[in-house]
This record gives C-alpha cells, structure tokens and sequence, in this order.
C-alpha cells in the first residue's frame, strides 16, 4: 500500500474512529485501527465488537493495501505533524508513515486477523438533520442508565408512535422523551446510550443531514464521510408513556436561568443529604422557593418569581434537577407536580416535542 493524504483529514479521521478502538481487551487486535484502501479514498476504521467506526479519506493512491496499527500511536503521530501532505507505504506488517521530514516506522499486525466489519441490509431508513439529532441525543442520554445489570436501561429507545420517531430513556429515576420527525414506519429499536454518544460526538459540523439505517439488530449512522455501526441492545424497555403524568395538579412557570440559578445555591446546602432539595409554590407570594439544610453548616432558602397555579411542596434529587434544566433549551419552563410521591414534569415553554420526568424523594 502506498497512500498520500492530507495532515489535516487524515488526523480528523484517526480522531473520530480512535475512542472506539479499545486499549482494555482480551484482544490486543482491537486496540488496532484499520487501513485500508478503496478506490480512491483510504478507510480508517476501528472496532469494540459493539460499535465499528468508519471514516473515508480522500487519497492518492499508489499502490492497494491494508494493514492495522496501534490506534494510540498512529493517532497521537499523525497530530503533531505539521499540515502537509502524509504518504503511508505498507512493507509488510510495517507502516511506514512520513510527511516532510518527520518519518517514522511503525510495527503493525495483517489486516487479516482485524474482525469483519459490520454490513446492513437495513429494514428502516431515517433522515435526520444534523441540529436535531444531536439535541435529541443530548437530551436523552443524560437519563440512561450506568447500571449494567439492566440492559435495557442502559439504552435509548428509539420508537415510532402516533406518526412520530421519539427517543426516550430512563435509569428508574427520571425519564426523557424526546420526538424528531414525522414517520409513517413502525419503528422499535434500543440504541446502546454509547453509540449515540459516539454519534453525536463525530458527526461533522458542515454536515446536514444523518441517515440512520436499522436491522433487526444494527443500526447505522451515516454523516458524510462517516460512518458508526452498532449492535442494538436485546430485551424489552418498559412501557415508560405510562410514567408521564398526561396532567399536574400544581405548575409553575418561571425563567429557566432563574431556576437554574437558585438549585445551584440550594445544592450547596444538600451534599450532605445526597443532594436532596425540597420546592415549594406560593400562590400568594407568585414563587417558587427551595430549601435545602446542611446539619453542620446550615441551610438555604431560595426564591424565584413564577406564575403559579396551585401550593405544594416535594423533595427532588437537586442533581437530576439541575441535569433536567440543562438539557432545555427554551428561556421559560413550566415544572408540574401532583403532590410529594408524584412524579414531576419539566417541559419547555413553547415546545411540545421535549419533557423530562424526575420522580421525587421521600422527604
């Protein structure tokens, strides 16, 4: 193999595929990353058995090859060069890689023993913009699981109903929903939370559109010259639309900076308490105050004006509160309730397609 690239793409393309390749594995191959050339383009490409990530270069290519080699290295080789061209000449398990007068020689291992990368024929296909689907991402992730003796929370369920793809996920303590486009198809797929953090986390900026392909268990994601294929998770999510309260008893609308702003102080007070805050609504006074109390240092009451319609009080996880408040985006949220155990609904003002639920503490 005998290749000349760009510093600059081929360094994009060994940063965007070098997360997946796995430095902690029984197999030393995939701490690898992939070369290959095809056609005119050079496929840069690493794979955890769960995810594979693909990235195509524009190349001049000389001479076809392939080979596989440390994923660090290479990486942390190719971005201290300066920007000028890169020639890749495979000698063997050798990849000898140089630009101007920086060369190096780095041992490789035969592309043969590289696991097959993934293909799809794939059953569903969706167009996504770009914008949305990394909001859509970051406003569902943030409520799955880490536990990984529950599968199933670990992911996020990609769903059609009504005419509509959603995305929700949920740990058990809080829930997230979240709709992207219209859809005449019938949709059920569990996205492991990784993959979509990967996802969101390569797609190029310059690029419009994401086509997402699913299988019965794949599914891919295609943004220009990348491309992130993924095993779904196997089992049932739970039928989560019945967590979500269709009405609350008590709402409150204010500024969602301003409730930001007086959870962060109310936190300050609740680390010993595992962060637990209690809200209150006032009718009388138009607030919405919390309350927080640190046995050793003292306590805090904050207050915020609002519209409020209807007085209560319930004890929240000031954490998932304040995770809730940053995944919207609107300047004014409406935050429901129906009584200390009930379940709480933090919507954006304006924007029916968002809602996250956080289930209370006892207090």
């Amino acid at each position: 193999m005998k290749v000349t690239v760009t510093q600059e793409n081929l360094n994009r393309a060994l940063a965007a595929v070098n997360r997946v390749a796995s430095s902690k594995t029984s197999l030393p191959i995939l701490s690898n990353i992939l070369l290959r050339t095809e056609k005119n383009r050079l496929l840069v490409a690493a794979t955890n058995l769960e995810i594979a990530s693909v990235y195509f270069v524009g190349a001049k290519v000389e001479k076809e090859g392939t080979l596989t080699v440390p994923a660090r290295l290479v990486s942390e080789f190719v971005n201290n060069l300066p920007k000028d061209n890169v020639v890749l000449k495979v000698d063997g398990s050798k990849l000898d890689i140089g630009s101007g007068n920086y060369k190096s020689t780095i041992n490789g291992v035969v592309s043969d023993e590289f696991p097959t990368l993934p293909t799809i024929t794939p059953a569903h296909t969706v167009v996504l913009p770009s914008g949305l689907l990394k909001q859509a991402i970051a406003q569902t992730i943030i409520t799955a699981s880490h536990d990984d003796t529950r599968p199933v929370l670990t992911g996020v369920l990609c769903h059609s109903y009504a005419g509509k793809l959603y995305f929700a996920a949920t740990d058990g303590y809080r829930l997230a929903e979240r709709s992207l486009v219209s859809t005449d198809e019938t949709i059920k797929a569990l996205i492991p939370a990784s993959t979509l953090q990967e996802v969101a986390r390569v797609i190029p900026d310059d690029i419009e559109e994401v086509t997402m392909l699913l299988d019965d268990s794949q599914v891919r994601f295609l943004a220009g010259d990348v491309e992130i294929t993924s095993r779904l998770i196997d089992g049932n999510f739970p039928d989560y639309q019945q967590l979500i309260p269709k009405t609350t008893e008590i709402t409150a609308t204010l500024q969602t900076a301003e409730l930001v702003r007086i959870t962060k102080i109310a936190s300050l007070f609740a680390r010993e308490s595992g962060g637990s805050v209690t809200i209150h609504t006032d009718t009388t006074n138009k607030s919405v105050s919390i309350h927080s109390i640190a046995s050793q240092l003292g306590e805090n009451t904050s207050e915020a004006q609002a519209e409020v319609d209807g007085e209560g009080s319930v004890t929240l996880n000031s954490r998932y509160l304040l995770e809730a408040l940053g995944s919207v985006e609107s300047p004014t949220i409406t935050f429901g309730f129906s009584g200390k155990l009930a379940p709480c609904v933090i919507r954006p003002v304006g924007d029916d397609s968002y809602q996250h639920i956080v289930m209370p503490l006892k207090s």
